[in-house]
Formats: C-alpha cells, sequence, structure tokens
C-alpha cells in the first residue's frame, strides 16, 4: 500500500511538472511582443480651447508642471464629469497647483486600460504623474497622503519613486459585504500576486498611483500587458529596476458602473499573472532601458 501511494505522488509530481513545462512553452510561443510605443498621427495633438490642433509634449521633455493627472476614459459619460469636477475643484483651491487646461487624447483604437494610461502618461507635462480612475472612487484630497509617502522615500535613486494608493485597510469591511465565493476569488488572486510577482504590496489593483516623471517612464516604457493586469506588471518591472514604492492607505466607495465581471476577469487576471512570470522567466520578455516613442 505505501508502495503504491509512493508511485501515485511520483506520477502526479511528474504530471505537474509536465503540466508546468508544457504551460512554460505556451507562454514563451505565444508572448508577444512589447507593444511598439507608437501614436498615430491623430494621437499627436490635442484640440485647444479654440479649436485649434496643439502637439502634445512628450514625457522625454523636460517638465513644464509640478503635476499632470492621467485619467483613463472608456463609455465613462456619467462616472467621469462628476470625478473631474471633483479633481478640478481641488486643484483650483490648492496655490502649489493650478488647473492649467484639460487635455483630451484621443485614441485611434482601443489599446485597453493600461495602453491608456501609457499614452496619457506619455503626453504629460509634470514633474510628477498621478494615474487615477475615472469613476471617483478615491477622493482626490487624497492625493496629499501620496505626495507624502514620496517624499518620505527619499533620496530617490535616480529620481525614482512610487506611491501607490491602497485598499487593504479596508479588506475586513468588504470581506463582509461580498459572498464567501468573490472572498475565495479575491484571496487566490492576491495569493498569486505574492507568489508569482509582486513582493511586499498587498493593494496592487488601486487606481490611484503617483509616479515620479523617471519613474513612469522607465516602467511604463517597459510594460507589456495593457489591459486589466498591467498594474501587476507595471509593480514588477519597478521591483525589478529597484524603485522604491510606498503602499498608502486611501478613502474609497464602491461606484456603480465597473465594467469587471468578477469571475471572468479574474480568471483571466490570473492567467495573466502567470504568464507574466513564465514570459519573464523563460526570456521571452526581457527588460530593457528606457525606450523612447516613436
Amino acid at each position: 500500500m505505501a508502495l503504491l501511494l509512493l508511485q501515485l505522488a511520483v506520477l502526479a509530481a511528474a504530471l505537474v511538472a509536465a503540466a508546468l513545462v508544457l504551460i512554460s512553452i505556451v507562454a514563451f510561443i505565444t508572448a508577444s511582443k512589447m507593444p511598439a510605443l507608437h501614436q498615430h498621427e491623430e494621437e499627436k495633438f490635442f484640440l485647444n480651447a479654440k479649436g485649434q490642433k496643439e502637439t502634445l509634449p512628450s514625457i522625454w521633455d523636460s517638465p513644464t508642471k509640478q503635476l499632470s493627472v492621467v485619467v483613463p476614459s472608456y463609455n465613462e459619460e456619467k462616472r467621469l464629469p462628476v470625478m473631474m469636477d471633483e479633481a478640478l475643484g481641488y486643484l483650483e483651491k490648492r496655490q502649489k497647483y493650478g488647473s492649467d487646461k484639460v487635455r483630451v487624447v484621443t485614441l485611434v483604437k482601443n489599446r485597453g486600460k493600461g495602453g491608456a494610461i501609457r499614452m496619457g502618461i506619455f503626453s504629460s507635462r509634470g514633474e510628477k504623474i498621478l494615474m487615477a480612475d475615472a469613476d471617483g472612487a478615491t477622493k482626490f484630497p487624497d492625493i496629499e497622503k501620496l505626495e507624502k509617502g514620496l517624499k518620505d522615500l527619499q533620496p530617490w535613486p535616480n529620481q525614482m519613486a512610487i506611491a501607490c494608493g491602497s485598499r487593504a485597510h479596508l479588506e475586513k469591511e468588504s470581506i463582509a459585504q461580498r459572498s464567501y465565493f468573490r472572498t475565495l476569488l479575491m484571496y487566490g488572486f492576491h495569493f498569486l500576486v505574492w507568489f508569482l510577482c509582486v513582493k511586499g504590496i498587498r493593494d496592487t489593483q488601486c487606481g490611484f498611483k503617483l509616479f515620479t516623471r523617471e519613474a513612469a517612464s522607465r516602467t511604463f516604457s517597459s510594460l507589456h500587458i495593457e489591459r486589466w493586469a498591467f498594474d501587476v506588471e507595471l509593480l514588477y518591472i519597478a521591483q525589478f529596476f529597484k524603485i522604491p514604492i510606498a503602499e498608502i492607505a486611501v478613502n474609497w466607495t464602491e461606484i456603480e458602473g465597473s465594467k469587471l465581471v468578477p469571475f471572468w476577469s479574474w480568471l483571466q487576471m490570473g492567467k495573466d499573472l502567470l504568464f507574466i512570470r513564465l514570459r519573464y522567466l523563460t526570456g521571452a520578455w526581457r527588460l530593457e532601458q528606457t525606450r523612447k516613442m516613436n
């Protein structure tokens, strides 16, 4: 009996190893190259207040503002105006920042959330760059917490640092409101993030993140994933380059209208996490020095 159990254990281990090898081969073969850092001609301009075309700046230019805010928006007619009113109202009250202009970068094709944020980042003017979701789930004054988090990381190596908004402190409250199935999915996703990609950050998916200009340039120019799991790869890249990261608790409210379907979206993100790890591990993806946009 003991011999039979040992044989079954060896067979199971061999099957798991074979499956892992097969998945690694699939991940390597199907690995897409890094998306070209290319702007279509129509994406190089924005319309000013007079309706005239102006050329967008580049992140590789010297900054001309203290802060840029990048808000990805796709079918956000209902939620975006509320978020923009709050953000602009807050910025106009602060002497440190003035709301200079709202610039709309219209993309020729849907690049996904990560791809849209990257195009906004690459057209930013600020010394610091904030990415924020269009739903306004995190109140805009919490940027002050992220600014303090960045400051506490000084001195910044090569002027690079990141402050990530976090909802981890709200986890107990959210569990009480979720079904057991969704709670299981959440813990499974967090485990995969920790095991495969990012250590030390409890909430990788909060859409409220503040970058120094140099950190944004380095991480977003190395990004492969353009859809929902892009946050995880972004932080994986940051940790690879030893960019200091602060995780900062922020206020957060559930806003109706999310485009995520819990089970299928989390299943897709779980697959993306596994493939992120395997593709870097097998050399299908490699991290290089910052590339400039064509």
